[in-house]
């Protein structure tokens, strides 16, 4: 059972064209307490767009947080009810992207350098839901990028009332680098996280970079209170089978590929009625799920060959792993004596 507003140790980002629907789904097969994120949405895209597209979630990738972007108390605020009204555990304001379109629209890592700003923003928010209310941000911006800025920004919206703060540990270059560069480029400084939580205990703080395995993850839960995992959720999902037990403490048996893989055959039948449903949106997510496993490159050949097949195409791909690994094993064998 899921509970609103419970605090997790483990969550995984919200990533623009990944953490979509099917993704989550996918994700919950492996996970069913780790905290998952949407895409962000910004406010206006809510205000004018479908919002069911925009929102919708099957209610089994709870629990959920949606990532909103805007500067608007106003508009923030009433997206954030409409979301707690669907369902949502959480709403998240996005203060880390580094991309040029949302800095025009003066939202994202940008509003590092108006602190004030946000700490309205989250009131706001805070006035119309009973969930939590969290923000996600860098540990600095192009010309505030030392330990004390951070702590700044963070008292300061701390005072509005923010429930939680996710720290990517790299500082957001505004001006020269991609958002890929702004992943990579800029160093981690971990350190400057740990002394945010040492110095101000009383507040929840997750870290959030560069952070590939449950051991590195375990690792970080030594000095701060949650941890969050981007890209190796994509890159290398299988890491998230053993979170329950390891990361939550539960009894749960870690799931294996053939489980998730024949659960994903009963979603595509599901969805397959939804108007406009395309398997390939599904089978996009499962590229990777046999990274670093014997029969990955079959596995990953035959699915992206066969994605728009559906069940079939899945099936096929399911297959040629099997010969692979069976091939493998048979090279492996000695010779009889």
């Amino acid at each position: 059972m899921q509970t609103r507003g419970e605090r997790r140790p483990l969550s995984v980002a919200p990533m623009m064209d990944h953490t979509d629907r099917h993704l989550r789904w996918v994700l919950r097969q492996l996970t069913r307490r780790t905290l998952l994120y949407t895409e962000m949405v910004t406010g206006q895209a809510i205000r004018h767009g479908d919002r069911q597209r925009l929102l919708g979630f099957d209610p089994e990738e709870r629990p959920l947080a949606l990532q909103l972007g805007g500067d608007d108390p106003a508009l923030l605020a009433d997206c954030a009810a409409i979301a707690e009204d669907m369902g949502y555990d959480e709403i998240n304001l996005n203060v880390g992207c580094p991309s040029d379109r949302v800095q025009s629209g003066c939202f994202g890592a940008v509003l590092m350098r108006t602190p004030e700003r946000v700490a309205r923003a989250i009131e706001a928010i805070r006035a119309r839901v009973a969930v939590p209310v969290t923000v996600k941000h860098r540990i600095g911006v192009d010309g505030l990028e030392r330990y004390e800025d951070m702590l700044r920004f963070v008292d300061a919206v701390a005072a509005g009332g923010a429930d939680r703060f996710i720290v990517h540990a790299r500082i957001a270059v505004l001006a020269g680098l991609s958002p890929r560069d702004n992943r990579e480029i800029p160093p981690l400084r971990y350190a400057d996280v740990h002394r945010l939580k040492a110095e101000r205990p009383g507040l929840w703080i997750e870290i959030n970079g560069g952070i590939r395995t449950l051991d590195e993850a375990l690792a970080q839960l030594g000095h701060v209170d949650g941890v969050m995992i981007g890209r190796a959720a994509i890159e290398t999902p299988m890491i998230l089978a053993g979170s329950d037990a390891r990361v939550f403490g539960t009894d749960a048996r870690a799931p294996d590929r053939d489980e998730v893989l024949d659960a994903v055959e009963g979603y595509l039948g599901r969805m397959s009625g939804e108007p406009g449903f395309h398997p390939r949106r599904v089978l996009r997510h499962l590229v990777s799920l046999y990274a670093g496993a014997p029969g990955a490159r079959a596995w990953r050949r035959t699915l992206v060959e066969r994605a728009d097949d559906g069940v079939a195409g899945l099936r096929a791909a399911r297959a040629a792993a099997a010969s692979a690994i069976a091939r493998k094993q048979r090279t492996l064998e000695p010779e009889p004596a």
